[in-house]
């Protein structure tokens, strides 16, 4: 799947959630349904440089980002300075 980098911030805000005794939070429905989570899936949570907050990413869709930096990493180390999907004709 592409990175999307041409959608408005509004696109991408799902309102707020709250803490639980537990530490646990709900994902809100609208953004479990744009980000295609279901119940049972890994997600991978990180900490925002900041430290003000977390992000919350689908597992499956990061092996597709650290894989398309890997190959284009590889790409730049040697030499050529297209991305892979440039040199792939995209």
């Amino acid at each position: 799947m592409p990175l999307k980098c041409n959608a408005s911030l509004e696109d991408h805000f799902f309102g707020a959630a709250t803490v639980g005794e537990r530490g646990q939070i709900v994902i809100p429905s609208e953004a479990r349904k744009k980000c295609n989570i279901h119940s049972g899936d890994k997600v991978l949570v990180m900490g925002h440089p900041s430290g003000h907050g977390i992000v919350i990413c689908k597992l499956d869709g990061m092996r597709e980002v650290f894989a398309s930096l890997l190959a284009n990493i590889e790409k730049l180390e040697s030499g050529d300075t297209r991305t892979a999907d440039e040199a792939q004709g995209g």
